[in-house]
């Protein structure tokens, strides 16, 4: 870390760098610095060390977690941000709409999570910002101390973090389905031990980072007789659906009175999981990603009665 805590007054610093600066410290990588900005690794990594020629030290330095700032960086961050600050004023004067968000926002979500809440809201916020655009990578991972390459994270289950900051957006559940038809078949467990003579429908244990969407985080299920697994949420509920077995889904993508699913064990078992927004500290005083999370939470908000249902 550099133990200097401000920018030397007498070095001019290009404010196109500082912004270059401002983006690596929300996204972490090179790589997705250059995508973002239309350039190359090469270039961002030639910026930043003319940058930290000006500056007269190191602004960023290695982690597990990608670039992080020290704390020079962290100063030149500040001043980066006050430009980006004034540049969204004038943008906002120029086309006479202070409301106007425009840029690169980019999200990675879980399949489920990502399809239900976070699509539809981030459709309604670029409606509302046409100069806004959106990348959105869908993956179901463990919550990242400092996820690197994205402006925002959502994420299901525990919130581990120290270096990176979490916003509660949810709670929703885990339960236990069958179709009609697999129920004529096999008919429905009495107790939840008897799951066990059952076939499963889950995600593929072996590449499931998430324990808590498994069917083995607890003793409460046994170990099926046979299972059907899938790394997508979408595929798994097709597979229920099918007949292919019980299946542990989320209550979300159930609808209550569906008459594909036949609640299994309903008095039994349940299993509530939270949602959280995940993101570097610089990325959270980022305009658009603060209004990515208040869309989010306003439909989280709206449609609660399918989350809680």
């Amino acid at each position: 870390m550099e133990g200097r805590a401000g920018v030397d007054s007498r070095r001019l610093a290009s404010p196109d760098d500082l912004l270059i600066l401002l983006t690596v410290a929300r996204l972490g990588r090179f790589n997705a610095v250059a995508e973002t900005l239309g350039t190359t690794h090469t270039t961002i990594s030639r910026r930043i060390l003319a940058l930290d020629k000006q500056l007269g030290g190191r602004t960023l330095e290695r982690s597990p977690h990608g670039w992080e700032l020290t704390q020079l960086g962290a100063a030149a961050v500040e001043a980066a941000e006050a430009i980006e600050s004034t540049l969204g004023s004038l943008s906002g004067l120029i086309s006479k709409d202070q409301s106007t968000l425009a840029g690169l926002v980019r999200v990675a979500t879980t399949d489920g999570v990502g399809a239900v809440f976070v699509t539809p809201s981030l459709v309604r916020l670029q409606r509302q910002h046409p100069q806004l655009n959106i990348e959105m990578l869908s993956a179901t991972r463990k919550v990242s101390q400092n996820r690197s390459g994205v402006d925002l994270e959502i994420v299901v289950g525990r919130a581990d973090v120290t270096t990176a900051q979490t916003i509660f957006l949810s709670n929703y559940y885990l339960r236990l389905y069958a179709s009609p038809g697999y129920v004529a078949r096999h008919g429905l467990p009495e107790r939840l031990d008897d799951v066990g003579q059952h076939a499963f429908v889950s995600y593929v244990e072996s590449a499931l980072q998430v324990a808590e969407l498994g069917p083995r985080w607890s003793a409460q299920l046994p170990i099926p007789r046979t299972s059907f697994q899938a790394t997508s949420v979408f595929a798994q509920v097709e597979a229920v659906r099918r007949g292919a077995g019980i299946g542990l889904l989320p209550n979300f993508m159930v609808a209550t009175d569906s008459p594909d699913f036949v609640p299994v064990l309903a008095a039994d078992f349940e299993r509530q999981l939270p949602i959280w927004a995940v993101a570097r500290p610089e990325s959270l005083r980022s305009a658009r990603v603060q209004a990515v999370i208040a869309a989010l939470q306003d439909e989280v908000k709206e449609r609660s009665a399918l989350l809680a249902g």
